[in-house]
């Protein structure tokens, strides 16, 4: 019995209350507690064994999370043995900047002269090809923008507003803080001697994206309808319906009084 003390301080620590430990022990609540008192049992920075499971399990929540962000495919990288050291940096550093000349630089520590020579000649190379082109797939299997995306993208483009970037009064412009713009829309900021400039994505050019895409002018309609056709036809007759199509178009595009469809044979 003198010594239980010293066992039930270890059932203390390792989380176990008063109430079980008087119970196994066969002493009194009290008892426990003066023990407690008495021997300075003290549990700061000892964790009961659900406190230990639970941070086990949160760290390996962090680890997976961790893991999963930076699973790019770089780890199987460093392990590839087919490849040296300096090889192996080279296809990382390449798949993120497809430069072979500055790839090579930051891999092999040389002077640009040599990387500018060796970069492309170590594309080449079966091993490191390889690697590389593993390192493309998993890249494009990250990729989750879809059609939507890049109609939407275009389309905040073409209707892109000077207005929304910049505030104009009679003798000044004032321009708007970035977090109240749409800042990708944004190709270029210049600062010269007269001020800022902000230069704003081509608009023609995604309205001319647009147009295509849906099919807005005759001619694009015109055009998949007789690339449907001739895939459906197959033979030579394909040409005798394109021309048949433009003479249609034609027709309702230039309407004349007594016209005739003989006219454009």
């Amino acid at each position: 019995m003198a010594e239980s003390y010293k066992d039930a301080e270890s059932d203390y620590m390792s989380g176990m209350k008063y109430k079980d430990i008087a119970a196994k022990y066969g002493v009194t609540l009290n008892t426990v507690k003066s023990w407690k008192q008495r021997y300075a049992w003290d549990k700061k920075g000892v964790h009961t064994k659900k406190e230990n499971e639970e941070k086990v399990c949160t760290q390996k929540k962090d680890a997976s999370a961790k893991k999963k962000t930076l699973d790019d495919g770089t780890r199987e990288t460093f392990e590839n043995k087919e490849l040296t050291p300096e090889q192996q940096l080279f296809c990382i550093y390449y798949i993120r900047s497809f430069n072979a000349t500055q790839s090579y630089l930051n891999a092999y520590k040389c002077s640009y002269n040599v990387a500018n020579c060796e970069g492309y000649k170590m594309l080449l190379r079966p091993a490191v090809k390889a690697e590389i082109d593993r390192l493309k797939d998993i890249k494009r299997q990250h990729i989750v923008a879809s059609e939507e995306d890049i109609v939407e993208l275009q389309m905040r483009i073409a209707f892109s507003d000077i207005g929304n970037y910049a505030g104009f009064n009679k003798n000044y412009v004032t321009l708007k803080q970035s977090s109240e713009t749409d800042t990708q829309l944004i190709k270029k900021i210049k600062e010269g001697p007269t001020g800022v400039s902000i230069e704003i994505e081509d608009r023609q050019k995604a309205i001319n994206w647009l147009t295509k895409h849906f099919l807005m002018h005759p001619e694009d309609k015109y055009r998949a309808e007789f690339d449907r056709k001739r895939a459906e036809v197959g033979d030579n007759t394909a040409d005798e319906i394109l021309q048949n199509m433009k003479t249609i178009s034609d027709i309702i595009s230039n309407p004349s009084r007594n016209r005739e469809i003989g006219d454009f044979e």
